[in-house]
């Protein structure tokens, strides 16, 4: 996985100097683009971070980019918006609509910095969860159809013998049914599998 990094976009170079200079102060990696287009022709929704834009800017301005990215991408980097006095109740909104966060100018460095922290760890959490969701959709995709059966009349809290005679088999069958099911969904108890099937049933939905 690639270090985390912050992408500045923002159309004024003093700016992405001073910003450049404050997050590679504490060893982040920094990238800039001086506005939205270009940051689109670079952008990788798989690279982790934070994302810190300017709300006004020319042609497409900053919350015309956190609506091209939500249009595009079911996930995307946590953006902040760094916005002037006349641009607050604009970024309130952007907040309730999705954004992380938003932070005032003039800003206090260490407040930026804390915030940036804040949206990386917030994005490699969101990525863990992700790759664990997928890794259980990878196991239950493993499943053969019989498997899928024991599966679904045992968190029903169906015993082994109801289960056989539900589907016609052996206790003996659904005993090994069972023992395969656990096996392959990595669970450890009953209670284990209750809970991971109540999972994928959950992102189903």
């Amino acid at each position: 996985m690639p270090s985390p990094t912050v992408f500045v976009v923002d159309d004024d170079q003093a700016v992405q100097r001073s910003l450049r200079w404050l997050i590679e102060s504490v060893r982040l990696p920094v990238q800039t683009f001086a506005s939205a287009q270009e940051f689109l022709g670079c952008y990788d929704a798989e690279l982790p971070g934070c994302l810190l834009l300017d709300v006004r800017m020319p042609g497409m301005s900053g919350l015309d980019l956190q609506q091209h990215l939500a249009a595009r991408h079911r996930h995307h980097l946590p953006l902040i918006f760094v916005t002037g006095h006349g641009d607050v109740q604009m970024a309130v909104r952007a907040v309730q609509t999705g954004a992380f966060d938003f932070i005032e100018k003039p800003f206090n460095d260490q407040d930026l910095l804390d915030r940036v922290q804040r949206a990386i760890a917030h994005d490699a959490a969101r990525r863990d969860r992700d790759n664990q969701h997928r890794e259980l959709r990878e196991r239950f995709d493993a499943l053969t159809a019989r498997e899928r059966e024991v599966l679904d009349l045992v968190v029903q809290g169906q015993s082994n013998k109801a289960v056989a005679h539900a589907l016609g088999l052996s206790a003996k069958t659904v005993e090994f049914h069972r023992a395969k099911v656990m096996e392959k969904l990595h669970a450890r108890s009953l209670a284990d599998l209750v809970k991971l099937a109540m999972v994928h049933a959950g992102e189903g939905e």
